[in-house]
């Protein structure tokens, strides 16, 4: 039991996977086509589509740096310099951040009654393969057997480990969806970006051909979330500074200024092509992706809307509002969020064990100032209890 008087529920948790998270269950024909481990240059490096990806420096995770260790560098409390300085000494891998047993009983001693479990490596595998459709649902595929293996979808009811789903192959991604409901999965994990397509194009999330999954989603109760990752915006940023692929801790001022482009662009695509006017049951949750874009996002519907009400099939604040439960930076201003969205659609995630999350989960309760003690409790814990619910 927390100093708080009651058991806080995480909305934002990670693992560190597995070297086999991958591969563990992949086809041997579609191996070459996803993901592979290589010797190179004396250090394991990841293949992906038979190229080395950089998505994470070290994607065996052994050593890894310490949770919370950018804290102050994200609240822009830090001189700058080299980021990778910044990290300190790395650890030895620990057993509670790739087992689900170590994990509940660290979960104990910080508190926490329950959490949404991310993929770390995961989140950044969609655009890498996003060329081969095919062998990104294979991919996939293979990831969420291994995750189902290794974490559950709703281990003890505490740990809610998020399979994720790609949309690129609309019958793929219902048939996964169906599969994760039959396990018992509470929560699911995708990406903000356009949907790529076998044909190389891309269309929009609302685009019609997704409905049998949206609405599959809405009936079984479902929580969808998107999470931050590599969104393939970087492509946009490259128009005006190119610099490759997407590193993770890689400094650019302006990708950083201008990192809250995707959720804004996500967000406005569900609800201006009518996703959650045709299906009102559904719940989706924006994680790790800061909260500065929602204020902006809802004066531009307000706008929309205004000049052309018959473009939307209601109100689309409100739609957004009742559809959307947000997990912001800590370093974010948590009050303008709630007075924008509503208190009850705030969500407390912590990003624990990442450097840029925080090294105790609850300390989080200490960027609440102003809060009220009924409003403390919604935000950490009640909130993600109503979402996770019904």
């Amino acid at each position: 039991m927390s100093e708080l008087g009651f058991r806080p529920f995480d909305a934002d948790n990670h693992y560190y996977e597995a070297t086999d998270a991958f591969t563990r269950h992949i086809p041997n024909d579609m191996a070459r086509r996803c993901m592979q481990w290589a010797q190179l240059g004396g250090k394991q490096r990841l293949l992906v589509g038979g190229k080395v990806n950089s998505f994470i420096p070290n994607p065996t995770f052994d050593p890894v740096s310490k949770p919370g260790a950018l804290d102050l560098y994200f609240r822009g409390k830090t001189p700058g310099g080299d980021i990778r300085a910044m990290f300190g000494e790395l650890d030895p891998l620990p057993a509670e951040y790739h087992d689900r047993d170590a994990r509940l009983a660290l979960m104990d001693t910080q508190g926490l009654d329950g959490a949404f479990f991310f993929p770390t490596l995961g989140v950044g595998m969609e655009e890498a393969l996003r060329h081969d459709v095919a062998a990104l649902c294979a991919a996939f595929s293979a990831f969420n057997r291994w995750l189902d293996d290794d974490w559950g979808f709703a281990y003890r009811n505490r740990i809610f480990g998020a399979p994720y789903i790609t949309l690129a192959d609309p019958e793929w991604a219902l048939r996964e969806l169906e599969w994760a409901i039959e396990r018992g999965v509470r929560v699911i994990v995708m990406r903000t970006a356009p949907v790529p397509t076998s044909t190389g194009g891309t269309r929009s999330p609302g685009d019609a051909v997704y409905d049998p999954f949206w609405a599959e989603a809405a009936a079984a109760g479902v929580v969808v979330a998107f999470h931050s990752g590599d969104a393939g915006y970087g492509r946009y940023i490259d128009d005006w500074e190119p610099t490759g692929d997407f590193k993770a801790f890689q400094f650019s001022p302006m990708r950083t200024i201008t990192s809250d482009r995707a959720p804004f662009d996500m967000f406005a695509a569900l609800v201006c092509h009518g996703v959650f006017t045709r299906h009102p049951r559904l719940r989706v949750a924006a994680i790790e992706s800061g909260s500065e874009w929602v204020a902006p996002l809802i004066k531009k519907l307000k706008k929309a809307y205004a000049q052309g009400p018959h473009a939307f099939g209601g109100d689309p604040v409100e739609e957004l509002c009742e559809h959307l439960w947000v997990a912001p930076f800590y370093e974010d201003d948590i009050r303008q969020l709630a007075d924008s969205i509503g208190v009850d659609h705030v969500l407390f995630g912590s990003d624990y064990p990442h450097a840029e999350g925080l090294a105790d989960p609850l300390a989080f309760v200490n960027d609440l100032p102003g809060f009220t003690d009924a409003e403390v409790h919604q935000v950490m814990r009640s909130n993600a209890l109503t979402l996770l619910n019904g």
